[in-house]
């Protein structure tokens, strides 16, 4: 565990802030620790006081279909092997969830019937005993195989995926062959009374949206829940929005041959809208994940085969990865702690498509702020994944998370001004040499004040990703001054242009390279411990999309 010193050393390296501790055994922090672990045991609750009861769990990336709407011909590249999380953790990461208030699980894939252990799987989780029940979600291609013994092993709700009643199109939906077994699967979930056995069928434009009718009639004599989903852009699926077949026009085909087809109750967080034809043994559902969004009342968590959490299917790359947390050694305390802060960062409603944003740089200060100033402990692996993952969408880093320098090519050129402010101590022997100007390698002070200038001018050649502007104006000021008590050297820059991008990189490397001139000229005078580099920061800038910033001492 990392202490509140070594804490509070970390968030100063990477946000400056300048606290003082109090005392661990304090009232305040020994309270808001009871704090902390009473929430742990508390039901997952984001800001928008959505409690998530529902979890899902990808077991494998591997899948024996290759449908047109999930990924690519060519197939996708998956994770290794040993990436891919083991029942033990898979169990485990279970185990918190459910102690922090699921109480439904369903296993997902890929296609979780090619996992070897998946009856196992299914088996250890019925033994926890708040889980109330146990699904899967599968495209029943071997289901008839290892159906009733998934059943013995405690499954009770099933989804299986179909999305034509024709075998030659289920063929090139599918770029498999197998309808007939699938079709085999759904009879036998009914014999074996799962209830409701649902039919998953995700309907696309000049696809099969004109089985809508053909799926509703199967309704008739089955006990079945066909759910007729809208087409969803995932990666690698080349999604279209003219593919999108919207719940409104599904109801008004189905309506012209079924007139009496009516709404149904929809049961608390059901993603499902739910439909019968009266008389009919099943019912149908609409999963209006495009048109009409049910985010409001999204009760669901998932964990992905390599073991990252999303708080929403439309997460993109904002995943917090729980396996990382597992095999860097944090306790369950340390992968509760993570669990809670990415789902109170969960947003009101996705935006329709796959979707990656981060906090701004001063929501992420306040954010590590509380959790670490206030003295509560973080261990070491958990403040380094906050940092580099749930905050990872930044500008100089690509979708690949390699770096980018941005492109501003579009940006219109705007006046940017920026100023810097640095300080290097320099004790009383040097200051007196640097007043009197009789230090042997020259006049410190204009030196420095020149390598400034020049800095600045070479900034682009200095940090990779900087683009190189062209500056109409840098100002650097060298004083000799007294700072709490101590002979110091403040140094303040100002640098201005019109341009596209900012100069506050430009600013800061004046201060910098001129406080390392200082050093330069002056160490022979003194020893090392005497000279120090302190506190180089912005303290202005106008200009851009993010307005003006003045720092306030």
């Amino acid at each position: 565990m990392f202490s509140r010193n070594n804490a509070l050393l970390v968030v100063r390296r990477y946000y400056s802030i300048e606290t003082t501790l109090q005392p661990k055994t304090s009232s305040r922090v020994e309270e808001l620790r009871k704090r902390l672990k009473n929430h742990g045991n508390g039901i997952l609750t984001d800001s928008f006081g959505r409690k998530h009861t529902y979890l899902r769990i990808s077991v494998t990336e591997r899948c024996n279909l290759r449908c047109l709407y999930c990924m690519p011909a060519e197939g996708v590249k998956l994770t290794k092997n040993e990436n891919i999380l083991k029942t033990d953790e898979i169990l485990r990461l279970a185990r918190l969830f459910v102690k922090r208030g699921v109480r439904k699980i369903r296993l997902t894939g890929g296609e979780p019937t090619v996992r070897k252990d998946i009856i196992d799987i299914i088996a250890q989780l019925r033994q926890i005993e708040e889980i109330e029940s146990i699904g899967m979600t599968t495209n029943g291609l071997v289901l008839t195989r290892h159906l009733p013994a998934l059943q013995r092993a405690g499954l009770d709700a099933l989804n299986i995926s179909l999305d034509s009643l024709k075998k030659e199109r289920f063929e090139k939906f599918t770029r498999r062959q197998g309808w007939s077994r699938v079709m085999a699967a759904i009879d036998l979930a009914v014999q074996l009374q799962f209830n409701p056995v649902k039919v998953n069928c995700v309907i696309m434009r000049g696809f099969n949206d004109d089985e809508l009718t053909d799926f509703v009639g199967l309704t008739r004599d089955k006990s079945i829940d066909v759910r007729f989903i809208e087409y969803m852009p995932f990666d690698g699926n080349k999604w279209d929005e003219n593919k999108m077949v919207s719940f409104k026009e599904m109801k008004e085909k189905i309506t012209l041959k079924f007139p009496e087809f009516q709404s149904l109750d929809n049961s608390p967080n059901s993603t499902s809208k739910a439909f019968h034809v009266p008389g009919f043994a099943g019912q149908i559902g609409f999963i209006t994940s495009m048109s009409e969004h049910f985010c409001y009342s999204c009760n669901r968590l998932r964990i992905t085969a390599d073991g990252n959490l999303k708080v929403c299917l439309f997460e993109g790359k904002s995943e917090v990865s729980l396996r990382d947390a597992i095999r860097n050694g944090a306790d369950d305390e340390e992968i509760e702690e993570i669990i809670g802060l990415a789902v109170s960062k969960k947003k009101k409603q996705h935006a329709g498509k796959p979707v990656s944003s981060s906090p701004s740089p001063s929501q992420m200060h306040n954010h590590l702020k509380k959790y670490m100033i206030n003295g509560l402990q973080t261990s070491s692996y958990s403040i380094r994944k906050l940092i580099a993952q749930q905050y990872s969408s930044f500008s100089h880093v690509n979708a690949e998370g390699k770096a980018n320098m941005v492109d501003v090519s579009k940006k219109i050129p705007t006046a940017r001004c920026a100023r810097a402010r640095g300080i290097i101590r320099v004790g009383p022997l040097v200051s007196e040499l640097i007043n009197q100007n009789n230090m042997k390698k020259g006049d410190v002070l204009l030196v420095a004040k020149l390598a400034g200038i020049m800095a600045a001018k070479r900034t682009s050649d200095l940090i990779p990703l900087c683009h190189p502007l062209s500056l109409t104006h840098v100002e650097v000021n060298l004083t000799l001054k007294q700072i709490n008590n101590e002979h110091a050297v403040e140094i303040n820059s100002e640098v201005r242009c019109s341009g596209k991008t900012g100069v506050e990189m430009e600013a800061l490397t004046a201060v910098s390279v001129a406080a390392l001139t200082v050093y330069d000229m002056c160490k022979a005078a003194v020893s090392a411990d005497e000279m120090m580099i302190q506190k180089i920061e912005l303290v202005y800038k106008s200009g851009g999309k993010s307005g003006d910033y003045i720092k306030h001492n």
